[in-house]
């Protein structure tokens, strides 16, 4: 995902995550791209969630949203302005808070804490990946 920010520019940006829709239209994609896997027993078939962009698995009947362990899981504020942190803190990860709260109108530490959620993630895994796939391989051994 840092690379896919990284090789666009801020107006196709703007355009392509213009609407919560659109982003968790690219979410759902994303995380789902090599199919659905059940975190809680496994299975791999599912059906439409209640809600838009989620997935139900067919055994156990749990609902996965697109967010749902990913770094925009609970997030508080709308997905646009989140991605549009993730998309600055990609381009300019020296970027101050008070610069993203000035650009993006939130409260600073509300902009410190999820910049500081991105850069965890990018440390860890050098990257922000949606979805901890090695995880649940070697846990239902997928």
């Amino acid at each position: 995902m840092q690379e896919l920010f990284k090789n666009i520019g801020i107006l196709q940006f703007e355009h392509i995550f213009s609407t919560d829709e659109k982003c968790m239209e690219f979410l759902a994609k994303e995380k789902w791209n090599d199919g659905f896997f059940c975190r809680k027993c496994g299975h791999d078939n599912y059906c439409k969630g209640k809600k838009a962009y989620s997935r139900r698995c067919t055994r156990c009947k749990t609902e996965e949203s697109a967010t749902a362990h990913t770094i925009f899981h609970k997030c508080k504020f709308p997905l646009t302005e989140a991605f549009r942190i993730t998309y600055l803190v990609c381009h300019e990860p020296d970027i101050s808070s008070s610069k993203l709260s000035e650009d993006i109108n939130l409260r600073q530490m509300t902009c410190w804490k999820f910049k500081k959620k991105i850069a965890d993630c990018i440390d860890k895994r050098g990257d922000i990946n949606l979805l901890e796939k090695e995880n649940l391989k070697k846990t239902f051994g997928g």
